[in-house]
């Protein structure tokens, strides 16, 4: 199979999902930068707080509008962080699992909605977000070639600042800067 065909391959698989392109290590402190769709146009931002006792990152959509606050919760047994809304309802809660036998594993407990599993090489950025056996959401450097950008290809069907959110959660978490 030549490149080309491998290439549409990819394109038939993509069906019913939205990509955008993030920054790797995005959690610097008072670091901010965009997400952009899969045409180059700026889709979100993430808004990391400078001056904070944890870390805390703002999702906002590309009119500014706040739409998640992530944010670590210090004083527990486990690595968590959570995910709220604009109002500062819990929306997700993320939790780095103890035992990972060959690749790092997250639990992600949705709120009124099915539990999510991401596994995979999180530390290399190759890792997908699931719903039971469905795939929600995949991250993967593979797709693009600058250095410290990978991609997340996220399902129509799902809330897609969420799982931006995830994947800036698994970065956050997995990418510790101190």
């Amino acid at each position: 199979m030549g490149l080309r065909d491998r290439r549409h391959a990819r394109q038939d698989d993509r069906h019913g999902t939205r990509t955008y392109r993030m920054r790797q290590r995005l959690v610097a402190i008072g670091d901010d930068f965009w997400i952009e769709d899969e045409q180059g146009h700026r889709a979100y931002k993430i808004d990391g707080k400078a001056m904070r006792f944890r870390k805390t990152m703002l999702l906002e959509d590309a009119g500014g509008h706040a739409l998640y606050k992530i944010q670590e919760r210090k004083l527990r047994v486990h690595q968590t962080m959570e995910i709220e809304d604009a109002v500062g309802n819990t929306v997700a809660t993320v939790k780095k699992a103890l035992i990972t036998p060959l690749r790092e594993r997250f639990d992600v407990h949705v709120e009124g909605g099915q539990d999510l599993e991401v596994q995979g090489n999180v530390v290399d950025h190759e890792y997908r977000i699931s719903a039971g056996r469905d795939k929600v959401a995949e991250v993967s450097k593979k797709w693009f070639r600058i250095a410290d950008t990978y991609g997340v290809e996220v399902a129509e069907d799902q809330d897609q600042a969420l799982m931006l959110a995830i994947a800036a959660v698994v970065d956050s978490m997995t990418h510790e800067t101190g």
